[in-house]
């Protein structure tokens, strides 16, 4: 089963629940705006992808943030991880659980790949 994360109201999780769809592919979402989202799973994505991956440094919420925050953010992974569950607006979306781990970002031709 996949499991795909982020928030509702975004174009590129909206994309990414057509094309689940139009493949015929089941999946839970986890809307981790109203959800929130656990340091255990954000350490699992870190793990997987990266911290570049991960982290969305192009969006308003991070540009919101202060110098001090964003370089407290980067101090390390800890830091990190408490930055992302706080502000989960952060995080890349969506993030897609797949059998063989996880794709960050709506990447069309990695979906059009996937098999249920």
């Amino acid at each position: 089963m996949l499991k795909i994360y982020g928030i509702k109201n975004c174009s590129s999780m909206k994309k990414a629940f057509d094309l689940l769809t139009e493949q015929g592919l089941s999946y839970e979402f986890h809307d981790y705006k109203k959800q929130g989202i656990d340091a255990e799973t954000i350490k699992t994505w870190l793990d997987a992808l990266g911290q570049d991956v991960v982290l969305n440094k192009k969006g308003t919420t991070w540009r919101k943030l202060t110098t001090e925050e964003q370089e407290n953010a980067l101090a390390n992974e800890n830091n990190l991880i408490t930055t992302l569950t706080t502000h989960t607006s952060l995080i890349k979306r969506p993030v897609l659980q797949t059998a063989t781990g996880f794709i960050a970002g709506f990447d069309e031709a990695a979906y059009r790949e996937l098999k249920n």
